[in-house]
């Protein structure tokens, strides 16, 4: 039966992560940082971006299968250098994780627009930049992977995310429509929903965030994920399948529990 087209993963399992070269951007700390640390201690060849110098030196400790390569992620130009120069030391990257983000806890009346160009910069349009940087390279050699860092809070609209929820379901629908565009190309595509992670972006938070987890146990889930050749990885499923049952229900009754459990 598990031979069935039904059954079989939606993307290549990776079962040796020491034959895999992986570029991860926003490596500087949060998710990033661990699924770095996590990847190096598996001997994979882990490039790291992000704008920070010291922290990603810190995350690589000096590991001998680290590359550092630091800039802004939303610079195009940064983007096309960072790519020019990596193709000499590593030519062949087999899959690049987008986490870089950024997140301000703030209700819809509370929201300024030059803030909110700046969220949007960072969470979607840098991933659009990377997408032109790389993506020419997989199609060329005819594999590769993306894996994009959403997040639950872009199932549904929920207070306090008002740019934040918007931008990572903008991400929710890039992944999926680079699934159908890339599946039959021989590349493979990730999303990864997380639930609450404690990172600098929810230290932020000032309300209780149910089902908290860590960045160590955020890293466990994806590469497992991964592994297993899922296309969406999310976690903790206690946490996130509550919210999927949310997003399926009829927007009345959506809204009447958002307003009893969720609005303050």
């Amino acid at each position: 039966m598990m031979n069935l087209p039904f059954f079989r993963p939606l993307n290549r399992p990776i079962t040796n992560w020491r034959d895999q070269t992986i570029w991860i951007i926003g490596a500087s700390s949060g998710i990033g940082a661990a699924l770095a640390q996590a990847l190096l201690q598996q001997g994979a060849q882990v490039i790291l971006s992000a704008r920070r110098l010291e922290q990603l030196q810190q995350v690589a400790a000096d590991h001998p299968h680290a590359d550092i390569v630091p800039f802004d992620v939303t610079d195009q130009n940064a983007w096309h250098h960072a790519s020019q120069q990596l193709q000499t030391r590593h030519p062949s990257i087999d899959l690049v994780i987008f986490c870089a983000a950024k997140y301000q806890p703030e209700r819809s009346w509370e929201v300024d627009a030059n803030d909110a160009a700046a969220t949007l910069k960072i969470n979607v349009e840098s991933v659009y930049h990377g997408l032109q940087a790389v993506l020419p390279q997989m199609l060329k050699r005819g594999s590769g992977g993306l894996a994009i860092l959403a997040s639950v809070a872009g199932y549904v609209g929920l207070p306090n995310a008002s740019v934040y929820g918007p931008s990572k379901a903008a991400l929710i629908n890039l992944s999926e429509l680079l699934y159908s565009d890339l599946h039959q190309k021989n590349i493979n595509v990730y999303l990864v929903n997380p639930g609450f992670v404690r990172t600098e972006l929810t230290d932020k938070n000032d309300f209780e965030m149910p089902a908290l987890q860590t960045p160590e146990q955020a890293a466990e889930a994806i590469l497992q994920g991964i592994t297993h050749g899922d296309f969406e990885i999310h976690f903790p499923k206690r946490f996130t399948l509550g919210v999927k049952l949310l997003q399926m229900m009829p927007y009345r009754w959506r809204f009447a529990l958002i307003r009893r459990f969720v609005v303050a």
